[in-house]
């Protein structure tokens, strides 16, 4: 075929047209031209289908509503690349890193996009170590994912191994990262579910534990205080106490379950009791009934008073041996009765131990804070964070100044309020993931994790401001509560108690230089 140049085929294809009464329409000249030029005839792009398909995708997360973008953006290009690597990105699959290119299906719809080499991306910042450290950042990322989408991670495995190749293609990197973040979002999207999902079932077991005691006051408490505990943001500290809290709700049923199947054991045993001595009664009362209808029959034929006298004597017996019967039954059901009061009141008095053990098991009832049993297990959770991600640990003791002359002019009564006072400003101040604990006495400590030694004293030192502002009233009389506080980082192959000893001798440091201070160690 010799060649023609387009304006003879478009001469040609009007021709065609006109010869053939067809209708000048895009499609039949297309067609036309087609055949002219002896190319292949595409068929025509399904835009109006395409964008019925698209109407009809979710779009209820980020990832899909940018999937539908892209998706729609190619629709209005008529790019068939742009449409398959939207649909694959929905479907959960990785558009190929190379796509061959497609032919266009209308002469006068606009080229494709295409990506040009950006001047940034073969520069000399990306280098091996820029590369490395993406690397580093994907792969902390990954157990935050899963592993349960095996495309994924042999998607990631391909990216990172490309990215630690010598000499890596730049370009084929950015556009690995590229398929690499559609499919990122969606994990991170499924992850979020997940956890939503989770947290939902574990609300629907601790309120059904509630549900099965409406009448425990504690118990309630406890289910209330999970709620709170398990409600987002999470944090592996806030998970600890609701691990915590379940242990002692599981305890306590544990042994109210136990001490409730006693006493239906015992009420079993009492009503059994009571039915076999109401049929002893009953045989015995139809005995009874039987003689004395026997008797008056008796005492009806009977002549003489000779005759009448045993008949009497026998009466007096069975009447006795009748109120006999009755008294042991009566005093047997007496005893059956006392014996279930007695199991209750125990069981009364077993729920309101429990209730006081398990309030007081890890907390001080006087200021809230943890007691020292509460801090040890605070300071073993806290060190072995510390071990595990190499991060700081600070550790401040705090005294309160004068405390002595607080009790002995204004009572006891007002020197436990003043603790109570301190504890209450020091929650206020401290960060959600901060320990407030009560070492004994006035003193407390503070866990402050994630924490460096500079930090952790100007902490201490905004907590001594915010008490300089908030005056502790006993009666009418204003009293400002100062305190001295020595703080210590946790240092390499310390333990938390040794650590807790500096601190301690850092405010002693502190009580000599004039009080109202802090101190490092």
């Amino acid at each position: 075929m010799t060649h023609k140049k387009p304006f003879e085929i478009a001469r040609e294809t009007l021709k065609q047209l006109t010869a053939r009464k067809l209708a000048p329409t895009p499609a039949n000249y297309q067609a036309i031209y087609s055949e002219v030029a002896g190319v292949p005839v595409d068929p025509p792009f399904p835009a109006e289908r395409l964008r019925d398909i698209a109407q009809a995708l979710p779009t209820k997360t980020p990832g899909q509503q940018r999937q539908r973008g892209l998706l729609d953006s190619a629709i209005g290009q008529l790019n068939w690349d742009g449409v398959k690597n939207a649909l694959m990105a929905y479907g959960g699959f990785s558009p190929p890193a190379e796509a061959p290119a497609l032919p266009r299906f209308v002469a006068s719809a606009p080229a494709p996009l295409e990506e040009s080499p950006s001047p940034a991306l073969s520069a000399p910042a990306l280098t091996a170590d820029f590369f490395e450290q993406i690397a580093r950042m994907i792969e902390f990322a990954l157990p935050a994912l899963g592993t349960d989408d095996a495309r994924f991670t042999e998607q990631t495995e391909t990216l990172l191994a490309a990215m630690r190749q010598p000499g890596a293609d730049v370009l084929a990197v950015k556009l690995m990262l590229g398929n690499f973040s559609h499919r990122l979002s969606f994990a991170a999207e499924d992850q979020a579910e997940i956890k939503g999902t989770l947290l939902k079932l574990l609300h629907l077991i601790i309120e059904n534990i509630g549900e099965l005691s409406l009448d425990d006051r504690w118990l309630q408490g406890q289910i209330e205080a999970l709620l709170t505990a398990s409600t987002p943001p999470l944090t592996l500290r806030r998970l600890d106490d609701v691990e915590r809290r379940l242990k002692d709700v599981i305890f306590k049923q544990t042994e109210a379950k136990g001490r409730a199947l006693e006493a239906q054991e015992d009420l079993r045993q009492m009503l059994a009791t009571f039915i076999e001595r109401l049929s002893q009664m009953t045989e015995s009362t139809s005995t009874y009934h039987g003689q004395m209808e026997e008797n008056a029959r008796l005492i009806e034929q009977a002549k003489t008073m000779a005759d009448i006298a045993p008949v009497l004597k026998d009466v007096v017996g069975a009447t006795r041996t009748m109120a006999h019967d009755s008294l042991t039954a009566r005093d047997e059901l007496r005893g059956m009765r006392e014996k279930v009061q007695t199991t209750e009141a125990e069981l009364v008095k077993l729920h309101m131990e429990l209730d006081r053990v398990s309030a007081q098991a890890r907390h001080d009832p006087l200021t809230g804070a943890l007691n020292r049993k509460g801090l040890d297990e605070a300071l073993q959770r806290e060190v072995s964070n510390v071990r595990r991600k190499d991060t700081p640990l600070c550790m401040a003791l705090l005294d309160i100044d004068n405390f002595k002359k607080i009790n002995d002019k204004s009572g006891h009564a007002a020197g436990d309020a003043a603790l109570a006072h301190l504890a209450t400003v020091a929650r206020e101040v401290m960060r959600p993931q901060d320990t407030l604990a009560r070492y004994g006495g006035e003193e407390f400590v503070i866990l402050l994790p994630d924490t460096s030694l500079e930090n952790g004293i100007e902490a201490m030192t905004r907590l001594q401001r915010e008490l300089t502002k908030r005056f502790f009233l006993t009666g009418t009389e204003k009293i400002l509560i100062t305190f001295s506080a020595g703080v210590a980082q946790l240092a390499a192959n310390e333990s938390g108690p040794d650590a807790i000893r500096r601190a301690d001798q850092a405010m002693y440091l502190a009580k000599r230089a004039g009080k109202n201070r802090v101190l490092g160690s």
